[in-house]
């Protein structure tokens, strides 16, 4: 398994990251790109030309990488802007809630408790479990992950209300499905920059079923 959380199946695309030298899958990092001006751009949904610099995506990595090693990738002079690894986490952020935005609106997915406790314990094919980061850990321990589902507090209740299109959101539950695997992959990056954060920004680890 590599950093991350993702297993190395057969037929992932692999890249290098800068910093650590480890290969692995490209889900679990990501890529830069050297653009205007020789400045460094995140390239969060992997679409900006130019050759590609991976990073491994764990906020300690990227601030490693931010000391010279984008220099010695692209070999050449570059600038580092500024708030880039704040600017990467923010661009994670917002991507993974229009991912569970589009779940949501395709009906695959549910939020406040009795709907997810319903759904976990109905028997709905749940592949995430999602709680606010910010929510009570008191009601949060009432839910439990299903076997082979992930879950995520790496959210905070106002962006998960984003996603579901309400003010604030405790408790939501992704079912199985192509945009639920898009969810986790963005989710486990996102998480990897918020661990170790001040406050419960880092409770990204699975709930024991009860």
């Amino acid at each position: 398994m590599a950093r991350g959380g993702h297993n190395k199946e057969r037929g992932d695309v692999e890249r290098k990251c800068i910093v650590t030298g480890e290969v692995q899958p490209k889900a679990g990092l990501i890529r830069f790109v050297v653009g205007p001006e020789d400045l460094v751009y995140p390239d969060v949904l992997g679409k900006l030309p130019g050759r590609g610099m991976y990073v491994t995506a764990d906020r300690a990595v990227l601030e490693e990488a931010r000391k010279g090693q984008f220099s010695r990738s692209a070999k050449q002079a570059v600038k580092v802007p500024d708030g880039l690894v704040d600017e990467v986490e923010r661009q994670l952020a917002r991507h993974t809630i229009d991912l569970i935005a589009l779940t949501r609106k395709a009906g695959r997915a549910v939020c406040g408790f009795e709907k997810v406790k319903g759904w976990l314990a109905g028997g709905e094919r749940v592949r995430v479990l999602v709680q606010a980061s910010d929510g009570s850990e008191r009601g949060k321990t009432k839910l439990w992950t299903p076997e082979g589902a992930r879950y995520f507090g790496c959210l905070t209740a106002a962006e998960l209300g984003l996603a579901f299109g309400r003010q604030t959101v405790i408790h939501g539950a992704l079912a199985t499905g192509r945009l639920s695997n898009r969810v986790v992959e963005e989710a486990t990056k996102l998480r990897g920059l918020r661990e170790g954060n001040d406050g419960d920004m880092a409770i990204g680890k699975d709930i024991e079923a009860k």
